[in-house]
């Protein structure tokens, strides 16, 4: 017989961890390049990211308080999203660090222009989206009180895809070795072939 753990969050888990980031998971995570009004630039991870659209391509990511991505997207209504790869993790982890420096510096990550949006791209990144604000949303409890969280959408106004990615005109998830958030303090999870299955669509 199955046996449950039930919680009500708001009365806490009762259990070493908060589980929900690890039950959630992995999760993609937002790369951010960001660029203040004054230029200062800014790199950042968020593991609360994903796609939500095709036409046009809509991602979003959130963020708990009000940090340096976010106030950069407000003043100047753009962002890149950069694919995290193994090869990157480190970097991506070194970005995460709470500081006034420069992220692309202090991470060692070199940096690409992009087309139609000031901040710049990180040129390891096989895949990277130039995207435009649509909409800066602060989030709220059932009871409508205002949180210290803001989702952050935008619209991928140009896509860079390093062509070695493609096999026949189609992206090989797998081939750019993806990493994802898994729960606790340093898990994550990496995307491979060998873990690939199919399942077709019914009719």
């Amino acid at each position: 017989m199955t046996e449950w753990h039930f919680y009500e969050p708001a009365a806490g888990h009762r259990l070493p961890h908060d589980p929900l980031n690890a039950i959630v998971a992995p999760r993609p995570i937002g790369w951010i390049s960001t660029v203040s009004a004054s230029g200062q630039r800014n790199l950042a991870p968020y593991s609360f990211f994903n796609l939500f659209g095709y036409r046009p391509p809509l991602i979003g990511f959130a963020s708990t308080g009000w940090k340096d991505s976010v106030a950069n997207v407000e003043a100047t209504g753009e962002f890149v999203w950069n694919l995290a790869t193994r090869s990157q993790a480190e970097a991506v982890n070194a970005s995460s660090a709470t500081t006034d420096q420069d992220e692309f510096v202090l991470a060692a990550v070199e940096t690409a222009p992009s087309r139609l949006v000031a901040p710049p791209r990180v040129a390891a990144s096989p895949v990277a989206f130039e995207c435009k604000l649509t909409q800066l949303i602060r989030l709220e409890t059932k009871e409508a009180r205002a949180l210290d969280q803001w989702l952050v959408m935008g619209e991928a106004v140009g896509i860079h895809i390093d062509t070695a990615m493609l096999e026949d005109g189609i992206y090989q998830t797998a081939r750019a070795r993806p990493i994802s958030r898994g729960g606790g303090p340093a898990d994550y999870f990496e995307t491979r072939e060998d873990a690939l299955f199919k399942i077709h669509r019914p009719d």
